[in-house]
């Protein structure tokens, strides 16, 4: 961040912009972390390392999912295993609204908030597939289509159809997904073949004749297309994954605040981005969004709720 500024934004031997979301990143962390020192400075240093390891993984995932649309389950997974260590140092971490009691009963509610976190949103992804697992686009005339190679190792590959891009990775989640293409002209390694029906896979083809070839020993996919059908999911995995972590940090109560503070932040920014229905929006960064605000103290609108509503019989 100093190195940033001190440089201008600029490299020092060739004088290249560097790009202002490196400051950015360091200086949100840098803003995090001093945070979480002040409301948690009476808990231990270990505590308080736990914390800021969480705010650098919740940083991270949420700019990797906003410019890739992708969320490392390495990161996930490693959060979820530090999380339940942060509840057995702090047992009161994952009930903040709640009584703490011992290293053992911690680990337990860590363990509880990662199943409801994983297995509750696990649960959407699978009666969203069923609903909403494929896209179908029908075209009067025929319409050109192809497979684009990627322009870098960071880039996926995708599917071109009337001049639209589809990265693979939105497409095929699933070793099951399917791609079909009804198509009025193929073209293998630039060789045409019947046409017909095509099925694509994430790493094999099947032609109208019914035989099979890896993609990875084509040279070039394309033709045109009357329709095709596209297969997608109405929630990636590591959102899933995502919230499993923050369960283990912060047991199903968080959990569930932080579903719900992240569907207002995500309809709030579609609102102001004036972002369409059916548009792509990642989730992730507002799951780290309601995360931040449960530990910076929403949680007392739980303790609140609890202590206040729920003896009076409401909802």
């Amino acid at each position: 961040m100093i190195s940033w500024l001190w440089l201008r934004g600029k490299c020092r031997e060739c004088a290249a912009p560097i790009a202002f979301r490196y400051f950015g990143v360091e200086l949100l962390t840098a803003i995090l972390f001093t945070v979480v020192w002040w409301l948690f400075a009476s808990q231990s240093i270990g505590v308080i390392v736990f914390l800021w390891v969480l705010m650098a993984l919740l940083v991270s995932i949420t700019f990797i999912d906003a410019e890739h649309l992708i969320i490392p389950t390495s990161l996930t997974w490693a959060g979820s295993v530090l999380g339940l260590g942060a509840c057995m140092v702090w047992p009161q971490l994952p009930v903040l609204a709640g009584e703490a009691g011992n290293w053992l009963e911690g680990l337990k509610q860590g363990v509880m908030g990662w199943l409801a976190g994983f297995l509750g949103l696990w649960l959407v992804v699978e009666f969203g597939k069923m609903a909403f697992g494929k896209k179908a686009l029908k075209f009067d005339k025929a319409v050109d289509w192809h497979l684009k190679e990627p322009e870098n190792d960071q880039d996926p590959m995708e599917f071109v159809i009337d001049g639209e891009g589809i990265a693979w990775w939105d497409i095929f989640s699933r070793k099951s997904d399917r791609l079909i293409v009804e198509a009025t002209e193929i073209r293998v390694s630039g060789e045409a073949v019947a046409a017909g029906t095509l099925i694509i896979r994430d790493t094999e083809i099947q032609l109208p004749d019914g035989t099979v070839h890896a993609l990875s020993k084509i040279k070039s996919l394309d033709g045109s297309a009357t329709s095709t059908v596209i297969p997608r999911e109405a929630m990636g995995m590591g959102d899933v994954h995502l919230l499993g972590m923050i369960g283990a940090f912060f047991g199903w109560s968080g959990v569930f605040f932080s579903l719900f503070g992240a569907s207002v932040f995500a309809i709030v920014a579609a609102v102001i981005g004036r972002i369409g229905f059916g548009k792509q929006l990642p989730f992730g960064p507002f799951l780290a969004m309601g995360a931040a605000a449960w530990l910076f103290g929403a949680w007392r609108i739980w303790e609140w709720y609890m202590a206040t509503l729920a003896p009076l019989g409401m909802p």
